[in-house]
């Protein structure tokens, strides 16, 4: 009977009507009103005429991309003639830069920015091998400066710090005025970065496609196969054998010549053995965990080629140190006199002088060589490597003749 009393006692119902007194918004007045439709109707118009005016002047804009992509292209055969500098090096480097860009959180294409004027710089001076990583620092700071945020960009005491203070401060700012001034100022370089998502906007492919593609191109910046290959040859290569790992359908996107054929293969043919420390980085899931689905792809051919042929692959009649210096870079000067060397020396002064006397020879010990490939065992990665390019063999012949059918 309480009970029911108090129930009536409390039968206003309001009673349990929370009210914090919100203040009321203010009602939008008719001229607010019309400033924001006609606001989203300049931007409408905007965006039509963008695409209007991009449509129209694509033409002359790939025209301009193409002849910078020839202009600004590095040349593998004079990084050849260096006589420090060796192939086996760049591995080290390269890691190096993929890690510092990674720290940093640079956009994409300036990896392939300052991977590009490395190659360029190596083409045109003389570099000492204790410059190396120096000339990969100042190419990373020209790339970030050039298409990055301010605040995106390394500072030299940063960049310092990576190289474990093995350089001064006033040698960033020289070796990268002298990248500069060897360059002419041409730093504009179309990426691989730049066409691939042009092929990607164009043929509507997946996010994960994508980055398989961008995990494939960063594969070949660690060979010398690729350094001398047009960024549009690349970015179209590597789209269409990561469609190919992922099971995507192929594109019919026009005729393959025998350039982008090769590359296609050769590509294919770097896949099995991936940096340790790029592997990390795209098996993350901001890059759709690419390297393990591509680590998945290559051991199942690898189990396919196995399962076909019960007999492993005779071992190869040629001794391994045949070609234990492939990647070598020959030695041009034996017997040169010395101090003579070609163009002019590349700043700071070799470590001779006496403005770099702290700069000790003896602490750039060189690795020691070793066959690019271990010698090959009976059923081991060789004869994986071989089904592998004989899965890849048929896509290729199929780009080939398929399009000259059509």
């Amino acid at each position: 009977m309480a009970y029911y009393q108090q129930q009536q006692q409390h039968s206003d119902p309001t009673f349990f009507t929370e009210d914090h007194d919100e203040p009321q918004r203010p009602r939008m007045g008719t001229r607010d009103a019309a400033k924001m439709i006609a606001r989203q109707r300049q931007e409408i118009i905007a965006s039509e005429l963008s695409r209007i005016a991009g449509d129209e002047y694509l033409e002359d804009i790939m025209k301009h991309m193409r002849h910078m992509e020839d202009e600004t292209m590095p040349d593998a055969n004079l990084i050849d003639m260096q006589r420090e500098i060796q192939w086996y090096m760049r591995p080290y480097l390269i890691d190096f830069l993929i890690e510092a860009h990674a720290a940093f959180a640079l956009l994409p294409e300036t990896l392939f920015l300052t991977v590009n004027l490395l190659d360029r710089y190596c083409s045109k001076r003389v570099v000492y091998k204790q410059h190396y990583q120096l000339v990969g620092c100042a190419a990373l700071l020209i790339a970030a400066k050039y298409g990055d945020k301010k605040d995106r960009v390394p500072q030299i005491h940063e960049l310092n710090n990576m190289c474990c203070g093995l350089y001064d401060a006033g040698m960033f700012t020289q070796m990268e005025m002298h990248v500069l001034n060897t360059l002419e100022w041409t730093i504009g370089h179309p990426t691989v970065d730049f066409f691939t998502q042009l092929i990607v906007a164009e043929e509507h492919d997946k996010v994960e496609v994508e980055h398989m593609a961008a995990y494939i191109c960063e594969i070949a910046l660690y060979h010398r196969d690729f350094v001398s290959t047009k960024p549009s040859i690349m970015a179209r290569s590597s789209l269409a054998l990561a469609r190919a790992i992922l099971g995507e359908p192929e594109i019919n996107d026009g005729e393959w010549d025998h350039v982008e054929n090769v590359t296609l293969l050769t590509l294919s043919q770097h896949l099995h053995s991936p940096s340790v420390a790029l592997a990390r980085k795209y098996s993350s899931s901001h890059f759709s965990g690419v390297a393990k689905k591509l680590a998945s792809f290559m051991a199942h051919q690898a189990s396919i080629a196995r399962a076909q042929s019960g007999v492993p692959p005779s071992p190869p009649s040629e001794s391994a140190s045949k070609h234990s210096n492939i990647y070598s870079t020959p030695h041009k000067g034996h017997g040169a006199v010395a101090g003579v060397v070609e163009g002019y020396m590349t700043p700071p002064i070799t470590p001779d002088g006496a403005a770099y006397g702290t700069v000790n020879k003896d602490a750039y010990p060189m690795p020691p060589r070793c066959p690019v490939t271990p010698t090959p065992q009976p059923n081991t990665a060789a004869y994986a490597q071989q089904q592998v390019q004989q899965q890849y063999a048929p896509f290729v012949h199929q780009h080939t003749t398929g399009h000259h059918m059509a």
